[in-house]
This record gives C-alpha cells, sequence and structure tokens, in this order.
C-alpha cells in the first residue's frame, strides 16, 4: 500500500482555522487527520503542499516512524509550529488509514486499552457577560450537558500584573462558578501564561480555597526556572505544555519537576506517535497527560486513542459541544460526553469520517484570537477569507 494524494479542507470559525488532511492510498483506503491554527492556515497549506511532494507521495502509511523522520528532519531544517502541525495531520490520518485496513481500533495498535472511558472537561462555554450571575447561569448550563469538569479563565485582559479591582472580579467569578457546580465538580483554571511569578503565586493563595484541579500556564512557557519558583509556592498542581511543539523539549521540565500535569497538543507536537511517547517520558516522572485539545472532532477522536492506551492519562479538554456546536457535522462518529466521559468504541481507525459536503458549508476564515481583549470572547470581526 502506498499514499497516492493528499487533500486538505479548512473549516473556517470566527477564532480558529481546522485544517483537515485527507490521505489516500493506491488501495483505497483514506484516513483522516486534522490540526488547527491561531494565524498561519496559509503558511501550513503550504507546507502540506511541498511535504507532498517531497515526502509523501509514494510512501507507505504503515512505516509511520519513517515517515515522521523524513518530514521532521528531511529538509534540513528545525521543524517549528508549522512543520509539526503538517506531520501531525498525516501522522493520524496514516493512523487512521492502518487501523482500517486491519479492521482495529489505533487504541488497540497502541498497547490495546487500559480503560473503557476518558474523562472530559468543557471548554468554550463562558462566551457570555463578565458577571458572576451569569458565569454561574453558563456554569450550570454545563453540569447540565453532563460534565463533571470544566476550565474557566476569569482575569480579563490582565496581562504581567492584576489589579486589585481585577483579582476581586476574578475570585467572584470563579466563587460564582464553584458554587453554580458545586463541591464535587473538578474546576481548571487557565492562566493563559501571562502573568509574572509574583503575580502567579498570588493569584494562586487567593483561589487555593475553590480547590482547583490545576493551575493552567501561570506564567510565560519560555522561562522554566521562574515556573519552578512558582509550583514551589503553592500547592495547586500546575499544568503547561500546549505551547512545546518538539517532545524533545519537554526534558527540561521533566527534570525541573516544575510541572504536574503536562499538556501536549496532538494536532501540534507531530500527532498519536509523538504524544504517546511523551506520556510514557511523563509517566516515568510521574506526571500525569492531559491534552490540550482545541481543534475539532478528528482531534479528539485521536486525543482519544491515546486516552484509551495511556497509564497516566488524567482527562481530555472538550471544545466541541460549545465552541464549535454548529460545525460538528463535518464529521461524522465525532465523540461525545455521556456522563462526563468519552467511551470506548471499537470502530477501526479512529472510528470517525470527514464529510467534505458539510465542511463547504464553512470557508475559511480570516480567524482572529486576541488573548489580550476584555475577555477572550471578544474579537475583531472575522469573514471569509
Amino acid at each position: 500500500m502506498r499514499i497516492s494524494k493528499i487533500e486538505t479542507h479548512v473549516v473556517g470559525t470566527p477564532w480558529r482555522n481546522l485544517t483537515y488532511v485527507l490521505v489516500h492510498t493506491d488501495e483505497g483506503i483514506t484516513g483522516v487527520g486534522e490540526t488547527r491554527m491561531l494565524g498561519h492556515t496559509d503558511a501550513l497549506l503550504g507546507y502540506l503542499q511541498e511535504a507532498q511532494h517531497n515526502h509523501v507521495l509514494g510512501s507507505d502509511p504503515f512505516a509511520v516512524e519513517d515517515l515522521v523522520r523524513r518530514m521532521k528532519y528531511g529538509d534540513y531544517g528545525r521543524a517549528g509550529e508549522i512543520v509539526m502541525s503538517g506531520i501531525a495531520a498525516i501522522e493520524m490520518a496514516c493512523w487512521d488509514i492502518k487501523g482500517k485496513a486491519l479492521g482495529v481500533p489505533v487504541w488497540q495498535l497502541l498497547g490495546g486499552a487500559v480503560t473503557h472511558q476518558v474523562k472530559a472537561y468543557a471548554n468554550g462555554w463562558y462566551t457570555t457577560e463578565r458577571t458572576p450571575q451569569a458565569y454561574a447561569a453558563a456554569a450550570r448550563g454545563v453540569i447540565e450537558k453532563g460534565y463533571r469538569a470544566l476550565k474557566i479563565d476569569p482575569f480579563g485582559a490582565g496581562h504581567f500584573e492584576l489589579s486589585h479591582a481585577e483579582t476581586m472580579t476574578a475570585v467572584a467569578l470563579i466563587e460564582a462558578v464553584r458554587d453554580a457546580i458545586g463541591p464535587e465538580t473538578e474546576l481548571m483554571l487557565e492562566m493563559h501564561g501571562r502573568f509574572s511569578p509574583a503575580t502567579a503565586v498570588r493569584l494562586a493563595r487567593e483561589l487555593a480555597p475553590f480547590r482547583p484541579a490545576w493551575l493552567e500556564e501561570p506564567i510565560p512557557p519560555e522561562n522554566l526556572a521562574a515556573l519552578s519558583k512558582v509550583a514551589a509556592k503553592t500547592d495547586i498542581p500546575i499544568a503547561t505544555g500546549e505551547r512545546i511543539h518538539d517532545r524533545i523539549e519537554f526534558r527540561e521540565l521533566f527534570d525541573t519537576q516544575a510541572v504536574d500535569i503536562i499538556q501536549p497538543d496532538l494536532g501540534h507536537i507531530g500527532g498519536i506517535s509523538e504524544t504517546r511517547k511523551l506520556a510514557a517520558t511523563a509517566e516515568t516522572h510521574y506526571m500525569q497527560v492531559a491534552p490540550h485539545n482545541v481543534g475539532g472532532s478528528v482531534l479528539t477522536a485521536a486525543s482519544l486513542q491515546i486516552g484509551f492506551s495511556t497509564p497516566n492519562f488524567k482527562i481530555l479538554e472538550h471544545f466541541n459541544d460549545f465552541a464549535d456546536a454548529e460545525i460538528k457535522k463535518v464529521v461524522t462518529g465525532a465523540p461525545e460526553v455521556i456522563d462526563g466521559y468519552f467511551h470506548r468504541h471499537d470502530r477501526p481507525g479512529l472510528g470517525v469520517e470527514f464529510d467534505a459536503d458539510a465542511a463547504a458549508e464553512f470557508p475559511q476564515q480570516r480567524a482572529h484570537f486576541d488573548l489580550w481583549a476584555d475577555g477572550w470572547e471578544k474579537r475583531a470581526p472575522a469573514g471569509p477569507r
């Protein structure tokens, strides 16, 4: 079996574009992969076109390790976000092909199942007025959908420091959400890597009474010594890793023991194989894995293949019931959350199929995500490109 063609489809949303890649073979089996970009979609498409001719066409889709190695190192350059995202989409499509050809789900090819379910946590649900009443109502809606965990960034446009007034607002929002969801529901706190260590430590102390499951990216991800400083001064578990695009770059994070939960993004770190290797290394450092997952349903399905087969897999992020409700139809067999969990299935490959006709209803947009706006939901108007 050989790869005969790749085909790309971009599904646009106001805040990011989802790029789906169909990998066709000469035996008629097609696999699907996905990545997502906050900007740079055209650059990604350009890379995929070059990679198709330089590395992908004629390759054996079963030889995933060799294909990833050639795509990552074959152009004698250092692979960054765009290259690793392109690799991820091709790589997970190859796993999909392999599973379909053998008639087994990908989790079976990764060593078999260690669990029948993976816990989900909701994100994308708090695009509402920044008041305690509005946040509490939105949080109750999440619980009514069956979730037993959710994440929130309550810090507005705060950057480096957070004023006393903004701190009090953030505390009020979190208190309202905790009251709304009760003590049993897990609550994750997102900081988007934008505070100084002193501010992050101060906020951690203010928020500790609400028993957060973790504090995510409390400071910019580039300075691990500063992250260690934060970790040493709080009892709240620290999570990070979504903006690291090569598993080798996690080495220093492991060495410093500055985090408790790592958050690789399958769509940016090279796909399923790279993430599975990273998870195995994390296990030797007694760290859990909770992938960053702000893509569509194919990325969710690929992340779950690792979740079902990885002993130290904690939980999976899920946007698709909230920010993406209208575009879920572009993927059939999309994973669903039932009673707070994704449940294991036995469908071959990733267990999903891409619908190109449905995707055509959502053309590529000039997607815009402004972290520094007053609340992440406030973005510049976006339209078709």
